[in-house]
């Protein structure tokens, strides 16, 4: 990733110095700063802001801290460069996530609240997607910081953790066991059916549950989980290969059979024998497999192009 996102930082500086380069009546030939970019799809998708940016002159450096890892769909990770030029929107992921040392700390928890789409909530420890489950996504985070990594505040205030404490007659009540309480509390079932519609026009309310602590264990399991959903146990599926074929691992796009019970990986594998339970657990509309397997050719596309915006 590293040498492509270089090669796209050096054409568009190149764009740059040219534009430097120019003389003012040589500039005032170009109607639009449109008319003056190469179109080249291999080094760089332009936008309207990017070009906003190369009128302005506003030079791209590259730094190695710069690539985060960031979560481009439910269950589904990418590596983003991290820049407020190559980036379309930051809004305040800069404060939530500044450096690389805040994803072994911070955690967000993101929600989608939207007309079209069931409710949904994920939790990350890393950048997530604008739109990494629907076009409105919320994130509230337990820590927020400033540019460059320093003075971590709580989000969740001391005003807060005493109204729980006092409510539930528990002094030991954490900030984290209310944050896990929030997590729990917003995938259960009777909470997301009694405020279907009001999940759907506005941000979740979060009401004091007639237990805390069931809450707070649950949901810290479920962070647990979904965090580090990649150091699960594995579920051992069937690999059936066509000896036809030569062997071949590359994914280019991923069928789900009719079934739901098979996954065709590419021409030479498939995996059978999953399990209908995969399929209960949602994020919106879709299952956690159904998100991964809908994701992985459009990640691909992303990678390949040398920018990603967020």
């Amino acid at each position: 990733m590293a040498e492509n996102i270089k090669q796209t930082i050096d054409f568009y500086n190149g764009h740059i110095l040219r534009w430097q380069n120019l003389q003012d009546q040589e500039k005032a030939k170009y109607k639009e700063i449109s008319d003056f970019t190469i179109i080249d799809d291999s080094k760089i998708s332009w936008s309207r802001d990017l070009r906003q940016d190369l009128e302005r002159e506003r030079c791209i450096e590259f730094a190695i801290d710069k690539i985060r890892e960031s979560l481009y769909r439910p269950f589904t990770k990418s590596k983003l460069f991290f820049d407020r030029i190559l980036n379309e929107e930051v809004y305040g992921f800069e404060r939530l996530f500044p450096t690389i040392a805040t994803e072994n700390e911070n955690q967000v928890i993101c929600v989608v609240n939207e007309a079209q789409i069931p409710f949904s909530a994920q939790i990350a420890a890393c950048i997530p997607c604008l739109h990494y489950g629907g076009r409105q996504t919320q994130c509230f985070p337990f820590y927020a910081y400033d540019k460059e990594g320093n003075n971590r505040q709580e989000n969740i205030t001391d005003w807060a953790l005493e109204k729980f404490q006092t409510h539930y007659q528990d002094p030991k009540i954490t900030k984290w066991d209310i944050f896990h309480y929030n997590y729990a509390l917003l995938h259960h079932p009777h909470y997301r059916d009694r405020y279907t519609a009001n999940l759907k026009r506005e941000l979740p309310r979060i009401p004091f549950a007639p237990e805390f602590h069931p809450f707070a264990i649950a949901g810290k399991r479920l962070t647990e989980i979904h965090i580090n959903y990649e150091q699960q146990p594995e579920y051992r599926l069937k690999h059936i290969e066509n000896k036809d074929l030569p062997i071949d691992w590359r994914v280019e796009k991923m069928r789900l059979s009719k079934d739901k019970t098979q996954i065709k990986y590419n021409d030479f594998l498939t995996l059978t024998g999953i399990p209908p339970e995969t399929f209960e657990y949602k994020l919106g509309n879709r299952s956690a497999l159904d998100w991964i397997y809908r994701s992985i050719p459009s990640q691909h596309r992303q990678t390949e192009r040398h920018h990603q915006r967020s």
